[in-house]
């Protein structure tokens, strides 16, 4: 059987399912990329590729979890593969003794960017109130939808909303304070 005659098998309403969970899930799987990456560009790639994966595996999603915590773990391990063929590519690079774009000027070891990054963000996060601290972690780090934080937390989706608005408010403040008092290291975007 010829790819063409597979993607004839293919009948309108599984396109239109396909559509409807690419409709349903591409911000959640554009938000985890763009929060492992930072990089606005590679989290659009990424989530294109993501959601040709899902095209290609959605037969081996067995139900024995979530759809969403699968998807997650798709797009996950869909980031990490990336990273590790972009690690190999500086690694070919630094031999040349260039250095890519994407670094922040004055870290010359995007390793030690990424360390530096998580450790302020843990540093700081700490310091939030709860609440705020909660809907950071289940939103912008879980990549759940502010209707699940609601379910979850026995809040208002109109709350979680406000908790998260009001937490990255607080944290963009933590941070820049911290960086004010040590110095700027890398820019972390929330």
């Amino acid at each position: 059987m010829s790819k063409a005659d597979d993607t004839r098998q293919l009948t309108d309403s599984d396109q239109k399912k396909f559509h409807e969970l690419y409709q349903k899930y591409h911000h959640r799987v554009y938000s985890i990329c763009l929060r492992m990456t930072g990089n606005v560009s590679e989290s659009e790639d990424l989530t294109q590729d993501v959601f040709i994966r899902l095209f290609h595996t959605i037969g081996s999603f067995r139900g024995e979890s979530a759809f969403t915590t699968w998807l997650y773990r798709l797009t996950v391990n869909l980031v990490l593969m990336h990273f590790r063929k972009r690690k190999r590519t500086l690694e070919q690079m630094s031999e040349k003794e260039e250095l890519p774009p994407y670094i922040v000027t004055g870290t010359q070891d995007p390793k030690r960017m990424r360390i530096v990054d998580r450790i302020l963000l843990s540093e700081v996060i700490t310091k939030l109130p709860e609440g705020y601290r909660q809907a950071i972690i289940l939103h912008d780090i879980q990549g759940l939808e502010h209707r699940e934080i609601a379910e979850r937390r026995g809040r208002s989706i109109g709350t979680s909303k406000s908790q998260l608005h009001k937490g990255r408010v607080i944290l963009r403040r933590l941070i820049r304070g911290h960086q004010h008092r040590n110095g700027p290291s890398v820019a972390l975007s929330i």
